[in-house]
């Protein structure tokens, strides 16, 4: 099984980066649920993550990663030039997730909010956990 990604279902920017992270992970080693779906929900209470988080959450292998080093570990399994980035990773992640809570902080601000999670196409339909 691959990496599930749990992103913010009403935040345009993180729908626009789920539908980029899709179409560079060629292989489907990805799947997705929204953060405020049920699903979402029940799989942030079974790995005991707060419920008030603001972060992309990676699960992989049964361990969670979020903030700066989830966004790593996904760019190290795309297609591509995307797994370069992966490089960053010894940067020191208090140094990495300061900027990262800092975009993370205005990006309604900048890319705006929707009123709903994203419906999915019926061929991203299986991508999806909820």
């Amino acid at each position: 099984m691959g990496g599930i990604i749990l992103f913010d279902g009403v935040c345009n920017f993180c729908d626009s980066t789920v539908q980029f992270i899709m179409k560079h992970d060629q292989a489907g080693y990805f799947q997705f649920a929204a953060l405020q779906s049920d699903v979402g929900q029940a799989l942030l209470t079974q790995f005991n993550i707060s419920k008030n988080i603001d972060s992309v959450v990676l699960i992989e292998h049964g361990k969670v990663y979020m903030e700066s080093t989830a966004a790593l570990k996904i760019c190290k399994k795309l297609d591509k030039v995307w797994p370069f980035y992966y490089l960053f990773t010894p940067i020191p992640s208090r140094m990495r997730n300061a900027l990262y809570k800092l975009f993370a902080k205005h990006r309604y601000r900048l890319f705006g909010r929707k009123q709903a999670c994203l419906l999915p196409t019926p061929a991203q339909r299986q991508r999806f956990l909820s």
